[in-house]
């Protein structure tokens, strides 16, 4: 399972197991929460009105005298109030009094007068002096019809003598508990869906983080030049920042040193023979030789030191493009004019070996993009190659051809071509063929420079046997 997939689904689920849990207390604690703000209300109009009731209830008058008269038109009053959008157009509180004995002496509805109230709750425990409060089913059929009772005694002096009981259709409630509920859910449903695009935003940015990472790592132990990923303005400080350096650290740390053990151990290699021959002569020269001899081991020496030097300039200028990670200096390069440039100057060796030029690179003013240093010395190199491998009397022909993705610039010789068990091993370092009668290896770095710098400029380099009967051609693709 991928990461930002497990990342998904654990959020997924500690979010909905959170939003659960708060949800399920948030709509168990409407209703309650309601019915005791209601219960809450009661009790201060509860004693409000037996602070009213009192007077009539001392002198025997509760069902005929100020307060009963007051009462008289309260079931009839209509508000006319909008509370949430629901309309309130009656009174829905019933008022009832009962004497010490419990017995109603004054309802409001007018339907409980001399009933006997001692076994409520609300009742007896207020004129027991302590708080009394009910919620009780008015209809048996109907258990939905619960209606909440809240009493406050009248008092005469310290002495109770009567009870007043405010009571309350808890249904009246439902309303305004069903729009609680339906608010809660609804703004529920919103921080859910906001929570899970933060979700998927985090996931997506995690896993894509992580991803450039791997990417960048498996690049790098592919031996691919790659570059350390850009991990974006939301990574810029964090913890994933800080990796992608360490790990480039780290690769350049280890590069730099199995660049130096390679290139040590191949180096030595390679310095072995020169050297010998250089000291193998200088010991000869040590002993009375004839003026020819000495001449030759002079020569020899010079020769020697020369193709040294040769191996030491070219495997720092491919150790300076091995270590690039991207081009700098880039520009446009006339690729037609900079290779007859370099023709120009390699006209002294063509002549040596007299060898005609056909010249198929066309007008100049063909250009990519590039260093041109670089280029440069990548031509020469695929130059030096084709005029190496020439015979005496042979033809170089160039050629460029252009597309809309790039341009393909071609030499062409008519050299012997490329042996059959050289073919997968021309591009390697240090490995070289014999360039004709009479000549030495090569430092074997001319073509893996090239390679380098192709890959560096996003171009390819290819080189095969063409012609009849023989002859190689070394093609260079690049992009515009």
């Amino acid at each position: 399972m991928r990461i930002a997939l497990r990342l998904m689904l654990g959020f997924f689920l500690v979010l909905g197991l959170a939003l659960f849990v708060v949800l399920r207390v948030f709509m168990s604690e409407v209703e309650p929460g309601t019915r005791l703000a209601m219960e809450d209300s009661l009790i201060d109009a509860a004693f409000a009105y037996a602070q009213l009731a009192e007077p009539d209830m001392k002198a025997g008058t509760i069902a005929s005298g100020g307060f009963a008269q007051a009462m008289a038109a309260y079931q009839n009053v209509r508000p006319g109030a909008v509370l949430w959008g629901f309309p309130k157009d009656q009174i829905d509180t019933r008022i009832t009094i009962v004497d010490t004995l419990g017995v109603v002496v004054f309802d409001t509805r007018g339907e409980a007068i001399g009933q006997d109230f001692s076994r409520w709750n609300d009742v007896v425990r207020t004129l027991r002096g302590e708080y009394g409060a009910r919620s009780s089913i008015e209809d048996p059929k109907d258990p939905e019809s619960t209606v909440m009772h809240v009493a406050a005694p009248i008092r005469d002096g310290d002495r109770i003598i009567g009870a007043l009981t405010v009571s309350r259709p808890n249904n009246k409630l439902e309303p305004y508990i069903e729009r609680s509920r339906q608010r809660i859910l609804r703004g529920s449903w919103v921080l859910l869906g906001f929570t899970l695009l933060m979700g998927l935003l985090f996931s997506w940015w995690m896993a894509s983080s992580l991803s450039r990472l791997r990417g960048y790592a498996n690049a790098v132990a592919g031996g691919e030049r790659a570059e350390l990923p850009r991990m974006g303005r939301f990574s810029g400080k964090t913890e994933f920042n800080d990796l992608a350096q360490a790990v480039e650290r780290m690769r350049l740390k280890l590069e730099d040193k199995a660049y130096v053990e390679h290139y040590v151990h191949t180096l030595t290699h390679e310095l072995k023979s020169p050297l010998a021959a250089i000291r193998g002569a200088s010991e000869l020269l040590q002993e009375p030789l004839a003026e020819a001899d000495r001449q030759r081991f002079a020569h020899n020496i010079e020769r020697q030191a020369g193709r040294l030097q040769q191996l030491i300039d070219k495997l720092l200028g491919l150790a300076d493009v091995e270590q690039m990670r991207e081009l700098r200096d880039v520009e446009a390069v006339d690729l037609a004019g900079l290779t007859r440039e370099l023709l120009r100057a390699a006209e002294p060796r063509l002549r040596l070996k007299d060898i005609q030029v056909v010249d198929g690179l066309g007008e100049t003013g063909v250009l990519v993009k590039g260093n041109r240093f670089l280029v440069s010395q990548a031509l020469q190199n695929l130059i030096d190659n084709a005029v190496d491998f020439s015979p005496v009397g042979g033809t170089l022909t160039l050629a460029m051809a252009r597309d809309a993705r790039g341009v393909a610039w071609s030499v062409r010789d008519e050299g012997a071509g490329i042996p059959d068990y050289a073919r997968e091993r021309i591009f390697e370092r240090f490995y070289s063929l014999p360039r004709g009668e009479g000549l030495e290896k090569s430092s074997g770095l001319g073509l893996c420079f090239v390679n380098e710098v192709s890959e560096l400029h996003g171009g390819r380099v290819d080189v095969e046997n063409v012609g009849n009967p023989s002859g190689c051609m070394a093609r260079w693709w690049l992009p515009v």
